[in-house]
């Protein structure tokens, strides 16, 4: 296991819902994950939109980094800065590696609490079938993804990880990495299976 990850501690503290709405690309289903961090807010703003800062909890960023620009996560992503209104509002396009065809939407909002904390909101949003969580076939959506940044964005926050890039720190643990993934994927196919009955679609 990787002892600086320890995020057994983060798994109840994400709140998590599905909904609708509709971007570039059409109709789309959303995966909603929301959590607090002990941070003031340009501090999480701050530490999500600076190439040097972000590269320390998640992967490495580069690109022209203003609305209008364009961002690649390396290996992960990249896409166009549709809004960038510091210190509330991220809006990407986010086109997942290899043309799949089609570019989701991730936005991130982040509101005060008080001088010292900030709720953090995440909504990936996408056309197509990237949300189904599966533990028994170990299918897991983009709501589960998100969840391990989340939880290194506040390691990260809190000064546990170490002042370094993640890709000199961090030690896969495929065993461990499942464990937190049929946990996650547990509690998303939950949320899936509301909503589904919520807007009477399977």
């Amino acid at each position: 296991m990787n002892e600086i990850a320890g995020q057994d501690t983060s798994l109840t503290t994400v709140q998590r819902r599905m909904g609708n709405r509709d971007i570039a690309e059409g109709a789309a289903r959303t995966a909603v994950l929301r959590r607090r961090y002990d941070a003031p807010i340009d501090d999480v703003w701050n530490a999500i939109t600076t190439p040097d800062r972000v590269d320390r909890f998640f992967l490495p960023l580069s690109g022209d980094l203003r609305a209008g620009g364009s961002f690649a996560l390396q290996g992960q992503a990249s896409g166009e800065i549709l809004a960038c209104d510091a210190p509330h509002l991220l809006r990407l396009q986010w086109t997942p590696p290899g043309d799949p065809g089609y570019s989701d939407q991730v936005e991130v909002r982040l509101t005060a609490d008080g001088p010292d904390a900030t709720w953090l909101e995440l909504e990936h949003a996408s056309v197509a079938d990237v949300f189904r969580n599966d533990p028994d076939t170990g299918c897991y959506g983009v709501g589960t993804g998100w969840e391990g940044p989340l939880h290194y964005l506040g390691e990260y926050l809190r000064g546990v990880l170490p002042d370094r890039p993640s890709t000199e720190w961090y030690t896969f643990d495929e065993a461990e990495e499942l464990r937190l993934a049929n946990y996650r994927g547990t509690e998303w196919a939950k949320v899936e299976a509301q909503h589904a009955r919520n807007t009477g679609h399977a």
